[in-house]
């Protein structure tokens, strides 16, 4: 299911197709990132260095010279050093690197500062990721500053310097049939860790005890880590929308909402349940809930080939708005609530957002100031949610501290969309059916 290297080469060359005559470009590996004093988090590689290169080495540079008769993909790393992997594990080195990830040349990492001025030198343009990286930014003006110092020898410094990330990320956004394995595997792991935490709440648990079972599951699929943070959020704390503490105390009659995904060979996947502690929803709960869900299903039918990017999100407000006014939660006819926008006080984000080897993944929304149009190849999340803070006192007190959102990723095809995130209860019936089995099962 991995990429091979062949998709990383192919990568590198459609970059470079798109990169303006006469130009080099400069991609860092992340560096690493120090928790406390002789200790680092767990090292994760640069998403756009990995996608142009499927190496997940820190300490490396990926430089990118188009029309160069030596070589036009030139990556620099780590040497082999038999002591150093006795402490950090073993190291790829120059020549691998070379042979296995199809690059022209490689180099040792030490000899950035000899080799790399003659590569920009005679170019006329930079490409590299501007201000993501201060150190990275003086480093490429070091190298710049070396040919400036020859130019009465007759060396030419470029002159220009172009943000990179509009053309890579551009590439990055239509997703290949390896990738979406990849996000398929990742949806399929984190459905497993959902179910397991749905499986094991019971009023009286903490929250991290079903965050427990997310990283179990999580990690005995083969992924390394969460995505992002994992939510888990019982009762009022599902009003938050970032809440990540995740030590609460679940009590009898809260709704619990899991926002949790996994991270699979750098693929994210990004879903939200929201279900009741007892297993049971009451009336007020089930209503939200259920309204949640039919916004959801209007986005997700509104994700279609050539729909612009905000219909789905303009699908999701209008279901909302009606079910508020239905509910008596907000009050006027449907044109004028949406023209008020009532429905912000109740769900204030959008409905989506790009995923991919980000979570929030790359590529614009929007091209000149108009709403792009969907394309076969993008995945977006649908996260329709309604929020009600405990201490709204606009409407009923039995309304207040319900948080609901619903989340899937959806893959838009040629011929409408698949949802990739499947196999988790998600109806009313079907999630009071599930945890009343998990129940009976916990107490065989």
């Amino acid at each position: 299911m991995n990429q091979n290297s062949t998709e990383f080469q192919q990568r590198r060359g459609d970059l470079m197709a798109q990169m303006e005559p006469n130009s080099i470009a400069l991609i860092a590996a992340a560096p690493a990132r120090q928790r406390s004093n002789d200790t680092d988090y767990y090292y994760r590689q640069n998403s756009d260095f990995y996608y142009l290169t499927g190496f997940d080495e820190q300490d490396a540079l990926l430089a990118l010279i188009p029309g160069r008769e030596q070589g036009e993909a030139v990556l620099f790393c780590q040497e082999k050093d038999k002591v150093k992997e006795l402490w950090t594990g073993v190291l790829l080195g120059p020549d691998a690197a070379r042979e296995t990830l199809h690059f022209d040349d490689a180099y040792p990492i030490a000899d950035i500062d000899d080799i790399v001025p003659g590569l920009i030198e005679g170019r006329e343009r930079v490409y590299y990721s501007m201000g993501q990286d201060s150190r990275f930014d003086e480093q490429v003006m070091e190298w710049v500053k070396v040919i400036r110092a020859k130019a009465k020898l007759g060396a030419h410094p470029p002159g220009e310097f172009l943000v990179l990330g509009h053309l890579l990320h551009e590439l990055r956004l239509i997703k290949s049939k390896g990738e979406i394995e990849l996000m398929q595997r990742a949806a399929d792991i984190s459905a497993e860790g959902h179910r397991r935490a749905m499986a094991v709440c019971e009023p009286g648990i903490r929250e991290y005890t079903m965050e427990a079972e997310l990283n179990y599951a999580f990690m005995r699929g083969g992924s390394r880590a969460p995505a992002y943070n994992s939510i888990v959020a019982a009762g009022e704390n599902a009003c938050i929308l970032h809440y990540d503490r995740n030590d609460a105390e679940v009590k009898d009659g809260d709704l619990i909402l899991i926002d949790a995904g996994c991270e699979y060979h750098y693929y994210a996947s990004d879903i939200t349940r929201t279900f009741p502690a007892n297993g049971t929803f009451n009336p007020q709960q089930r209503a939200i809930y259920e309204l949640v869900l039919a916004a959801q299903d209007a986005a997700i039918a509104a994700v279609q080939p050539g729909a612009a990017w905000n219909e789905p999100h303009d699908a999701s407000v209008k279901v909302i708005t009606q079910g508020l006014i239905k509910l008596g939660l907000i009050e006027g006819t449907l044109a004028q609530a949406l023209k008020a926008e009532a429905y912000r006080d109740f769900y204030m984000h959008r409905v989506g957002h790009w995923i991919g080897i980000d979570v929030h993944d790359v590529g614009d929304y929007k091209i000149d100031d108009a709403w792009r149009l969907l394309e076969p190849g993008m995945v977006t999340t649908i996260e329709p949610g309604i929020y009600i803070a405990p201490d709204n006192k606009n409407v009923p007190k039995k309304w207040r501290g319900i948080g609901v959102r619903i989340e899937d990723d959806v893959l838009v095809t040629k011929k409408g969309n698949r949802v990739l995130t499947t196999g988790i209860p998600k109806t009313v019936d079907e999630i009071e059916t599930f945890m009343a089995q998990a129940k009976l099962e916990r107490a065989a």
